[in-house]
């Protein structure tokens, strides 16, 4: 019998898609933002795009989204908002340090790094198929390590990078156990509460505001590529679970560094081409794969 798509996969991607975008954007933009003030108002971006886009929602939709938050879900919100603070930071650090085909890259160790969590600390059910699509997403990433003869050779900027993606990896796994209420909500709050936090930290250090013609460029690719994403993250997760929504980030590298590949001139060898093989097989094996999925 034939497998069906979940419709769900298709949200995971363009969150995925929309993410990706942000690494080579970032690159750019970090020549004139320092990293904290980066990160900062990357979320601030997300929070208040998606406030904006709460207050057009409540007018167009009368009846109230009844699943709010409750007391209960306050130490995963408060694990979600510290480890969204330290994660761009991390990672803003990390790409001022390393290239950004090569942060691409490493970024695709964040689902390997959710995965692990989910079964482990969470106890989440991970399938014999996903298990394998894991292992080729970890395959692929290793031939796309040798890309770039120089990218994986754990420089500074690259372990910051990896950092960030066992922050975030935890990350998934909090937002995962409140995925059922609002998304939007769930946005709002780690944009502004993340934001701010990162904000704080980037004033502490010593760090000063962009040029003003900066500031809207950084806010909106925040809102499109941390709100919009985080946002298509969070319904997905409701039917899929943290570790399978994460596996669909697998396209998530392969956008970046085409995009790097783009804007900074770089062009890919046969490697990446293999890579490319192995990680759309690990992506079918993924949207195919039924196990462990979200009833309700």
């Amino acid at each position: 019998m034939r497998k069906k798509i979940n419709p769900s996969i298709f949200w995971a991607i363009l969150a995925a898609v929309l993410y990706a975008a942000s690494v080579p954007a970032s690159k750019l933009l970090l020549q004139e933002v320092p990293p904290t003030m980066m990160a900062a108002l990357l979320y601030l971006g997300a929070g208040i795009g998606m406030f904006l886009l709460g207050l057009v929602r409540k007018r167009l939709i009368k009846r109230p989204f009844k699943q709010h938050f409750a007391r209960n879900d306050l130490p995963y919100t408060i694990g979600m908002i510290i480890l969204d603070i330290a994660a761009p930071i991390l990672l803003m650090i990390g790409l001022a340090k390393t290239t950004s085909a090569n942060a691409s890259l490493l970024n695709s160790f964040e689902i390997v790094a959710t995965s692990v969590i989910a079964l482990v600390v969470f106890k989440e059910v991970i399938s014999r198929r996903l298990w394998l699509a894991i292992g080729l997403i970890t395959l692929s990433s290793i031939l796309l390590s040798f890309e770039d003869y120089g990218a994986l050779h754990f420089s500074i900027g690259s372990i910051y990078v990896l950092l960030a993606c066992i922050c975030w990896g935890f990350e998934n796994n909090c937002t995962r156990m409140i995925s059922q209420r609002d998304p939007l909500e769930i946005v709002i709050i780690k944009g502004f509460g993340s934001g701010l936090g990162a904000l704080v930290i980037a004033f502490t250090v010593g760090e000063q505001l962009p040029s003003y013609e900066y500031i809207p460029l950084v806010l909106l690719l925040g809102f499109v590529s941390y709100g919009l994403s985080i946002f298509f993250y969070v319904y997905a997760q409701r039917k899929l679970g943290a570790s399978k929504t994460s596996a669909c980030y697998a396209v998530t590298p392969f956008i970046g560094t085409a995009l790097s590949f783009l804007i900074f001139r770089d062009l890919p060898s046969i490697l990446f081409y293999l890579a490319l093989a192995v990680m759309l097989l690990a992506t079918y094996l993924t949207s195919t794969d039924n196990a462990g999925q979200i009833d309700g």
